[in-house]
This record gives structure tokens, sequence and C-alpha cells, in this order.
């Protein structure tokens, strides 16, 4: 029951970055937005998109191909982003409460998610 529920929770954590990284992709206005700190388009919020995708799938890959615990640790180091994120809406005039009812909220959604695929 365990390893399923660490399971799934992983895939939906790397699919969802995945949708973030299309989403700045293709609608990089709404995205930034939605991150919240409003931006014009710029290379910048591709590059995010890109990036933010490769982490999707390379979550996927990882519990396909090489387990739990080595997608576990990736979770674990993976839960520097929204915790760095977290710093960035705040220092750049967002919300405090996207801040932290979005980025620092999936931070702790992340290590969960490491500490059930340890735990698995």
């Amino acid at each position: 029951m365990m390893t399923t529920v660490a399971y799934s929770l992983a895939v939906v954590l790397d699919l969802f970055i995945l949708f973030i990284g299309g989403r700045f992709l293709l609608q990089p206005s709404a995205a930034a937005a939605g991150y919240g700190v409003p931006s014009e388009r710029s290379a910048y919020l591709a590059v995010k998109g890109v990036r933010d995708a490769a982490l999707g799938v390379l979550g996927l890959a990882l519990l396909a191909f090489a387990g739990a615990t080595p997608a576990a640790w990736f979770m674990l180091a993976a839960a520097i982003i929204p915790l760095g994120d977290t710093v960035i809406v705040l220092r750049f005039g967002g919300t405090r409460t996207t801040a932290f009812g979005v980025h620092f909220a999936t931070a702790i959604v992340v290590l969960i998610s490491a500490a059930l695929l340890f735990a698995a």
C-alpha cells in the first residue's frame, strides 16, 4: 500500500512539473502570473519551461527505470526548487499567499514524496 502511494504521489508531482514546463513554453505570460511574479514573454520563461519539463521527464524515468531510492534522492534534491521559488516570489513583489500557499506547500509535498519513496 505505501509503495503504491509513494509511486503515485511521485508520478503526479512529475507529471505536474512537466505540465508546468509545457505551460511556460506555450503560455509564458499566464504561467508567469500563476508563478506569482508576472512577466512579459522572454527567453527566460522559455528556459524555465524547458528545465521544468526536463525535470518532470527525469523524475518519471527514475521511477520507471531506477526505482524508489534514486527517485527519492531526486525528490529530496528537487525540493530545493520550490523553496527557492518561495524566496523569489517574496523578493520580487509576489504575495505571501502565493509564496507560501503554492511554492512552500509544494516543497513540503515534494519532501513528503521523498520520505514515502525512501520508505517504499
